[in-house]
């Protein structure tokens, strides 16, 4: 694909066939993703999140939550743009998120890492202002900086399964229209090469009757 594909696609782990078969609202690796042609349209002025065209599903992962709760992520072919599914162990949809990948930046230096996702960052404080917009805190108790939360992620693509490393911190504010919250999604990231880098992703909560497959 491209600078996505290549960070990401390195690894050999073998993934369940089950799970990277099939998923909830009949997502899976290989299938393609339509959005409703209303949606960019009601989202404008409330969110800066982008509705891609019609997008193959070039990769599937799953997230085991515990308490049998999963996330699905679906990374589509336009690198740009990520969906995940929130399930409970009775397959009951809990939430549907778009994401918009804002950045992607490999940390050469635990330095580095430091002073961008530690103690001397702003992430894991109580509030966050991304493009003088602000968000609240959605994990953690603490009235000062909390620590990141750890998330494993087992990933299919085309070509390999392979597994990631997550510490991740969400942000999220009402947008004034019903049910559709902004997200703002950070992630440190390590892959089984060894290499850290820190993501983050800008959300809008769909409905289901937002997307269908194809």
């Amino acid at each position: 694909m491209g600078w996505l594909k290549n960070l990401l696609g390195t690894g050999s782990a073998p993934a369940p066939a089950r799970e990277a078969a099939s998923g909830p609202l009949g997502l899976a690796q290989g299938k393609g993703i339509r959005f409703d042609t209303t949606l960019a349209l009601l989202l404008d002025g409330s969110t800066s999140v982008r509705v891609p065209d019609a997008q193959a599903i070039w990769s599937a992962g799953w997230i085991d939550l515990g308490q049998s709760n999963k996330l699905y992520r679906y990374y589509l072919d336009n690198e740009d743009f990520w969906l995940q599914v929130h399930v409970t162990g009775d397959d009951q949809i809990e939430s549907v998120t778009l994401f918009n990948y804002v950045s992607y930046v490999t940390v050469n230096s635990d330095a580095e890492l430091q002073r961008l996702a530690g103690p001397n960052s702003l992430i894991g404080l109580p509030a966050y202002t991304h493009d003088g917009v602000s968000f609240t805190r959605e994990w953690g108790t603490e009235r000062g900086q909390t620590e990141l939360v750890p998330l494993t992620e087992q990933v299919v693509n085309p070509d390999e399964s392979y597994t990631i490393e997550h510490h991740s911190m969400l942000y999220a504010r009402e947008t004034g229209l019903t049910d559709r919250r902004e997200l703002l999604l950070f992630s440190v990231e390590q892959d089984e090469e060894g290499t850290v880098s820190l993501s983050t992703s800008l959300g809008i909560s769909l409905y289901t009757t937002d997307l269908s497959t194809i």
